[in-house]
């Protein structure tokens, strides 16, 4: 993208600055579909390492998805004076604590979002790509009463490291916690919240080699234990590219986390171009569309 920010615009993005004190120094995009009405949805997309949010937003299909579910997206984008590789930093604590660094900085584009259009502050959905998934979780847990929702893609759980060598040990081989330890990690990142929770969403590929597949399995373990839900799956379904859904409910019954595994996939985010559902291309990998079915778990379709 050029440094003035043409290319967001021509995916439809446009700069937002002024957001707040931006102490993760992070740049916001956003993205409303024309005659956007009040009180709709927000969703957050969060690019992976050396992507852009432009390249993430038309890459995965959010101006369609936008278009046809009614509503705004944000897309952050992580600039390289922060990581030389572009990655959001969702293994430093200074930058995935509440109120801290990039965790704050994405905060504030949701309040900047919610006040800017009218948007409902209790329709907020994240989702995101590798070290946009890793820091998803981030989100999610630094953020329980901000978040309806989440979709972690090739992702990484919450607190699997908390240094840059750590970091590359979580992605691949992967570390394994059992879901009382994975679960804590998520209690303590806000000890002082009581309420609901987000529902979460689990995407990977099993012939991922950047991030290991394991991290789809602690990531469901984790997010089940939050969520009041055992490690046995309560319903399996085959979808299209290979995909296995696996649902797991609460007591009450609910969906709580939904787990997408995507056969012999390699690391990126599905897509389906020929649906309407994207761009194929590195790290977009022509599967089943992932953005459909996580804004249908939502109950964001159009």
């Amino acid at each position: 993208m050029d440094a003035d920010g043409s290319g967001a615009r021509a995916a439809g993005l446009e700069k937002v600055d002024d957001f707040g004190s931006n102490p993760g120094a992070l740049s916001m995009y956003r993205y409303a579909p024309e005659g956007l009405p009040a009180k709709s949805p927000v969703v957050l997309v969060l690019h992976g390492c050396t992507q852009d949010a432009a390249g993430y937003f038309e890459g995965a299909g959010w101006q369609a998805a936008a278009d046809d579910g009614k509503f705004a997206v944000v897309a952050p984008q992580q600039e390289q004076a922060n990581n030389i590789n572009k990655c959001f930093n969702w293994f430093q604590p200074s930058d995935t604590d509440r109120d801290k660094g990039e965790a704050q900085s994405i905060k504030q584009m949701v309040d900047k979002t919610v006040s800017d259009l009218g948007a409902d502050p209790s329709r907020v959905f994240i989702t995101g790509l590798s070290a946009g998934g890793a820091m998803t979780a981030s989100m999610l847990a630094a953020y329980p009463d901000v978040f309806q929702g989440g979709a972690i893609v090739a992702g990484l759980p919450y607190g699997c490291a908390d240094s840059t060598a750590g970091a590359f040990t979580c992605m691949n081989p992967g570390v394994s916690k059992s879901a009382s330890e994975w679960g804590d990690l998520v209690r303590a990142a806000d000890p002082d919240h009581s309420g609901a929770r987000p529902k979460v969403s689990v995407w990977h590929g099993t012939g991922d080699t950047t991030v290991a597949p394991m991290n789809a399995e602690e990531s469901v373990k984790q997010w089940t234990d939050v969520l009041g839900a055992d490690q046995e799956a309560d319903a399996t379904e085959e979808l299209e590219g290979g995909t296995t859904r696996s649902d797991y409910t609460d007591e009450g019954g609910d969906v709580v986390v939904r787990s997408y595994l995507v056969d012999g996939m390699p690391h990126g985010t599905p897509v389906k171009p020929d649906q309407g559902c994207g761009t194929a291309g590195q790290y977009f990998l022509d599967t089943i569309c992932s953005t459909s079915h996580i804004t249908g778990d939502w109950g964001l379709g159009g």
